[in-house]
């Protein structure tokens, strides 16, 4: 049986990977080599501390003045937010109490098992000295700040999430090169770190070619069908024939779900980091500051300064002052922090208005499934989905309940 995985970033190369063991033919289909989209410049972090949705109240109330920050955590476009209303809408939707008990639960379900899958996958790939032993601190200047995230932390409580909070002495002796200034943080030991995240994505990709499996560059535009999936058409005229097809094309997947008569209200969050090689200092754990809105991680032989979102859809230029404005954060914490060397990027994260993914059959068409809206947490997930799609595809007992992440629950 043909499967056309359609999205070679983290997602789709592991569902590639984990269907071709199980006995699919799976061709890998991307406009790219695999990895060079979001998976390329993702944040490096398994991070299974942040389930919480981001439609809750402390948060979108606060977009408003966000907005009227030129460097405020979230930025969106003028020119871009008359197409957002709709999407906000849903977001705000999302935002009842009940509502929120349950998307906290829904992510709080793939986080709990997703650092177990993510060590299974890296044994199995010979990859596992790519992950960090060190977890992830977060910070806190004095106890009005710790206060200010109190929310985050009770949630983590209730579901049994390690962590520990530390004092300055503490942090002083895990990362010597943070600030005085900082008074308090939180570790989260589980909130481990990839050594280099596009390694891991090459790495299935070659060991999903080694098992049978065919990466084909192209870029899907439309589909063939009748009472079932039968082809998938490239932009250039070639058609690939498909028994069944898995929708995993991040950000992109909205225009391919709406070609299949199943809209979904998927946008892009894009995301900034800045890559440098030559930071002047070392650093053991990643480290975040909510109040600041940025997260530092060591990875790719250097560190990774990111945490900005931006809403302006899949087609304008990036706005590298949005990476600017991190770094400056992030020397607030890290003062002898050095930029030599270093490299900026975009990519685009794809955002669903309740954040938790679309792990489904087609309510639609027989032989097409989904698995998209990973938002900032495509790496986080991706063993994890890589398993549970396997299941699904294959006819499996499935090892989580599904209904929660299904397509038409919009």
């Amino acid at each position: 049986m043909t499967t056309v995985v359609i999205g070679a970033g983290i997602i789709g190369t592991a569902i590639a990977h984990d269907l071709q063991k199980r006995g699919r033919q799976v061709v890998l289909l991307d406009r790219d080599a695999p990895g060079r989209g979001a998976s390329f410049g993702n944040m490096a972090s398994i991070a299974v501390t942040e389930f919480m949705p981001a439609s809750r109240p402390a948060v979108w109330r606060q977009i408003p003045g966000w907005m009227l920050d030129p460097e405020g955590p979230v930025r969106v476009r003028p020119s871009y937010m008359p197409r957002l209303v709709p999407w906000f809408l849903r977001f705000i939707a999302a935002s009842r109490p009940a509502k929120l008990r349950e998307l906290e639960a829904q992510g709080a379900a793939l986080c709990a098992r997703s650092l177990s899958d993510t060590l299974d996958l890296l044994r199995e790939t010979g990859l596992s000295d790519q992950i960090s032993d060190e977890g992830c601190l977060s910070l806190y200047t004095d106890e009005a700040e710790f206060k200010a995230d109190r929310v985050h932390i009770d949630i983590l409580e209730r579901f049994g999430v390690a962590h520990e909070v530390i004092g300055r002495q503490a942090i002083k002796a895990l990362e010597p090169e943070l600030s005085d200034k900082i008074g308090l943080a939180v570790l989260f030991p589980n909130n481990r770190s990839m050594k280099d995240p596009y390694r891991l994505v090459l790495a299935l990709a070659d060991r999903f070619t080694a098992l049978g499996g065919r990466i084909e560059r192209g870029e899907a535009v439309r589909f063939v069908r009748n009472d079932r999936i039968r082809e998938v058409v490239l932009k250039d005229g070639r058609r690939l024939a498909a028994e069944e097809v898995v929708i995993c094309a991040g950000a992109y997947s909205g225009t391919l779900a709406k070609d299949l008569g199943e809209p979904i209200p998927l946008e892009t969050e894009r995301g900034y980091h800045t890559q440098i090689m030559a930071p002047g200092l070392s650093m053991k754990h990643s480290i975040i500051w909510p109040a600041r809105a940025f997260m530092v991680t060591p990875t790719a032989g250097g560190i990774r300064v990111g945490g900005t979102v931006e809403m302006a859809g899949l087609d304008a230029a990036p706005d590298y002052r949005r990476s600017k404005v991190t770094v400056k954060r992030a020397k607030e914490a890290l003062p002898n922090l050095q930029v030599e060397q270093a490299t900026e990027w975009m990519g685009h994260r794809p955002a669903l208005p309740d954040t938790v993914p679309i792990l489904s059959a087609s309510a639609r068409t027989k032989g097409v499934f989904y698995a998209t809206g990973h938002g900032h947490l495509g790496l986080t997930y991706a063993a994890t989905t890589a398993r549970l799609m396997g299941e699904l595809v294959t006819g499996a007992k499935p090892s989580l309940n599904l209904h929660p992440y299904r397509i038409d629950r919009f």
